[in-house]
């Protein structure tokens, strides 16, 4: 199978975990490259339903060896507790099936005041974050304020570096009229969840290069999607890193590997969680309908998600930024209570038709144009091609066409077997 990496095309949401789980029979490594707990990825399978925030969808398959990378930015704390729920389900997680990046930037208490505070100073111009500390804690990194993971096994060090970041986020958190931050209750939460996460912290960058060396397939897996990419997203109501297949060996300490297969994952029709510009967006019982059929809420946050058709521009920019090889379509049972389709084509900007997709002020002024496919029933119990109504293989063909991708596997069900690969 070689080095893949299983990447989101839309705005995030797509549907990775469970193509990620899917696919992570065949590697021996899964690696999340980038984030933290401001998104979740959902598995089922037949241990149960399984929400994963921060751990590598991997940790599900017994066999898989999952790295968290030095391009994540991790709350202990939620960690912590994210991995005794796994646990408490019966899921094995040792330092022999689970390493973490002694090189990834704590998110601390802090981070999330600050994300909380700045989202209501903003008010009405919020960005829709999740509030969970993600773009303070990139941004003290790129600051060169952080706390890394690697200073968790050297408290005796850690406490003169807390007191100097303290001192200085002060500054910032006594200005929105918040009382200052306590060094010592700082260290107290380092303590109490460092202690946990010790022995998971290794080399992570060593560790993965000895395991490609030694012909280890490794998976990467991404956090969002392309459009909430920092650079090439919807800016600014994007994600604090990059979402893109090519920071994948960066993000996940080994930037010299090259990657064999790009994996984009794209929704039969399109959703979006948080604020900023979503042409395609469908309004009132519209909407509902779609967002009760396809449980459409966010697994981190339980926020209801914007929905829409199938968004041509968006997704064919986001196959070409992401250089996908190939495509997981997810979803596509969803559509089944539908008799026609619909489908935004192109963007009306200005009265010029377009098929590409805008940025700035020309992406907040675009509109969508519709066009409607027929409907294609269920196809929930299908699990090869063959079996799919010619309807719904017309519109797989549909999609491969206006993106330019070639699509491989189609979810047809929540469940890990429910779905059917294109040879």
């Amino acid at each position: 199978m070689g080095n893949i990496t299983v990447i989101g095309a839309q705005w995030g949401d797509e549907g990775k975990g469970k193509i990620v789980d899917l696919l992570s029979g065949g590697v021996d490594l899964v690696v999340r490259f980038q984030g933290g707990n401001n998104a979740g990825h959902t598995v089922i399978n037949e241990r149960g339903k399984f929400i994963l925030n921060l751990l590598p969808s991997g940790i599900l398959r017994e066999t898989t060896v999952n790295v968290m990378g030095n391009g994540m930015v991790i709350d202990i704390e939620h960690l912590v507790n994210e991995m005794k729920a796994l646990t408490d389900k019966g899921i094995k997680i040792t330092p022999e099936n689970l390493k973490i990046s002694d090189k990834a930037i704590i998110c601390m208490p802090y981070h999330k005041m600050q994300d909380i505070m700045e989202e209501e100073r903003l008010a009405d111009k919020k960005y829709g974050s999740t509030r969970r500390g993600i773009a303070p804690v990139y941004a003290d990194k790129y600051m060169k304020k952080g706390v890394r993971m690697e200073d968790l096994l050297h408290m005796d060090t850690l406490r003169e570096k807390v007191n100097d970041i303290v001192e200085w986020k002060n500054i910032t958190v006594t200005g929105y009229g918040h009382a200052p931050v306590n060094a010592d209750d700082m260290m107290d939460w380092q303590k109490t969840y460092g202690e946990k996460v010790a022995p998971f912290i290794t080399d992570v960058s060593t560790y993965l290069y000895d395991a490609a060396m030694s012909g280890k397939n490794i998976m990467f897996e991404a956090q969002l999607g392309a459009l909430r990419d920092i650079d090439f997203g919807i800016y600014p109501y994007t994600s604090s890193s990059s979402t893109l297949a090519g920071f994948a060996p960066i993000g996940a300490g080994i930037p010299g590997l090259r990657l064999n297969n790009a994996v984009g994952i794209m929704k039969a029709y399109s959703t979006c969680v948080g604020e900023g510009p979503f042409t395609a967006e469908m309004f009132g019982d519209e909407a509902k309908a779609l967002r009760d059929a396809g449980g459409e809420y966010g697994a981190a946050t339980g926020r209801p998600r914007r929905v829409g058709p199938f968004d041509v521009p968006a997704s064919r920019y986001g196959i070409r930024v992401q250089g996908a090889d190939c495509i997981a379509l997810t979803k596509l049972d969803v559509l089944s209570y539908l008799d026609k389709i619909p489908v935004c084509v192109a963007y009306d900007v200005d009265g010029e038709r377009t098929v590409n997709f805008p940025t700035g002020d020309r992406l907040n002024r675009a509109k969508p144009v519709i066009e409607y496919v027929g409907g294609f029933g269920d196809v929930s119990a299908c699990r090869t091609y063959e079996e799919l109504p010619a309807a719904a293989k017309d519109y797989i063909r549909y999609l491969e066409n206006a993106v330019g991708c070639k699509i491989r596997y189609v979810s047809v069900g929540a469940g890990r077997d429910e779905y059917v690969e294109i040879h």
